[in-house]
This record gives C-alpha cells, structure tokens and sequence, in this order.
C-alpha cells in the first residue's frame, strides 16, 4: 500500500510565523505552500520551496481569495474572470520560487473558503481550473472527491487527485464539517492515526453523524497550523509505515 502525504505548509507573513515547516517537510511528500494571498510572502516562498526541494517534497501551490486579514478562511464572491486571474497569478509566483530552488509547481489546491466553494460552486470551480489549464494543461488537481473542481479539472483534460483529511471531520455527504461545529478538527493522535489506516485499508471514514463514509483518496492532508501539527504528523507516519503502508507523493 502507498499513499501520499500533503500538509500546508508556507503559512507566516511577514515578522508572524505559523506551524513547523521544516519539521513537517521531514515527514510530508507532498508541500501545500501558500502563494500570497492568504498567507505567505515571497521571502517565506523562496525558503520553503527550497527546503522542500532539498528534501525531495513535491511542491504544491495552495492558492486562496486575496484575504489575509481572514486567512482565506472567509467566503468571498470574486467574480470568475477575477478569480481566475488571481490563481493564475499565486501560480506564477510561487513556480518562480520553485524554479529558482531547481524544482517546480508540481499540483494546484485551493485553500481554505476557496476549497469549500469549490466543492459545489460549479462557477467558481471552474475559474480555479481555467487558471491551471491556462499556465500548463498537464499539471494535477488535488481536490475532495466528489467535488464540482475535480469534475471541472477532469472535463478541462486536467489530472485530478482525490485526497482525505487526516485531522478534519466528515458529515454524512462527504464534505468537510465546518471549523465553526464542534468536534470540526480531530486532534488526538491515536483517533487520528486509526483514521489514516482505515481510509488508506478501507477507503472509508466515520462521518461526525455515525454515517460511515466511502472517502477513495490518493493523498492524505494534515493541517500544519493544527496544534502539534508536527508531532501528529510523526505519529501518523509512524503508524502508516508501522502498517506497511509507504509514503510516496503522487505525482
């Protein structure tokens, strides 16, 4: 069994530092690094996409709404033509960085309120994935599955990756509980952990309702700005190997 693992990564601004990225890029394959917008600067950019590249991390730009007063955690009505440009743009800028550090953008994520939207804003996904067709039609979505950006990306020619969420909460559709319900981020590793495994064995998980949920993923994500963030990641590889499972990033 395989599988990768993905976390956001690239979260700081300015003099405001947020997670453990280079403790996260010893465990994770795959970096979701944040291009601006809702966080991140060109400086923090520039060093994450080199330490990624240094540690063989695949880097994905993690683009979101222009928010960083609400760190892209705020739903926002940005008309397609705009938001496409602004993806385009997060793109573009984070590739820089990556180029420089003699790798690349390897995948594209939406953050946050722009990857809740996503889910079944059939408008606004389809301005994420005219962005990425538009910068290179052979670069991956990674998206829920089931999600209006997955068929959007898959009807545009684009690869799609269906990923999991290792630390958030289901309901019975499938979709991500809101941060604002209760019981929204899983922080206990041991629950976390049995997670993983069963999502990895089963592709199945226990919805917040009881509902048990098919969850098919190639991709697990944790949330680098989770408390302990680093030591669940540990925890999660430990026992993902420990199961036989190898980590290895997707593309």
């Amino acid at each position: 069994m395989q599988i990768d693992l993905n976390s956001d990564l690239g979260e700081g601004f300015g003099i405001w530092t947020l997670g453990e990225d280079d403790g996260l890029l010893d465990v994770v394959t795959s970096a979701n690094v944040a291009c601006g917008f809702h966080a991140g600067d060109a400086s923090t950019m520039r060093r994450v996409c080199r330490r990624a590249a240094e540690r063989g991390v695949r880097i994905g730009a993690q683009v979101g709404y222009h928010d960083l007063a609400g760190f892209g955690r705020r739903p926002m009505d940005v008309p397609a033509n705009e938001l496409t440009d602004e993806v385009v743009y997060q793109i573009g800028a984070l590739d820089a960085f990556a180029r420089i550090a003699d790798s690349r953008v390897a995948y594209v994520k939406p953050h946050g309120a722009l990857y809740n939207a996503c889910v079944t804003d059939q408008v606004q996904a389809e301005a994420v994935v005219r962005a990425v067709r538009e910068i290179d039609p052979s670069l991956p979505v990674l998206g829920l599955p089931g999600s209006e950006l997955l068929r959007a990306a898959d009807a545009a020619g684009l690869p799609t990756v269906n990923e999991a969420f290792a630390d958030r909460a289901y309901d019975a559709a499938g979709h991500l509980v809101s941060r604002r319900q209760e019981g929204a981020v899983i922080s206990d590793p041991k629950t976390v952990v049995a997670r993983c495994l069963r999502l990895v064995s089963e592709g199945r998980v226990t919805a917040l309702d009881g509902t048990q949920v098919s969850v098919t993923a190639q991709s697990l994500c944790l949330h680098g700005d989770t408390p302990g963030a680093l030591r669940l990641a540990r925890r999660v590889r430990d026992g993902l190997a420990e199961a036989g499972v190898q980590l290895a990033p997707f593309c």
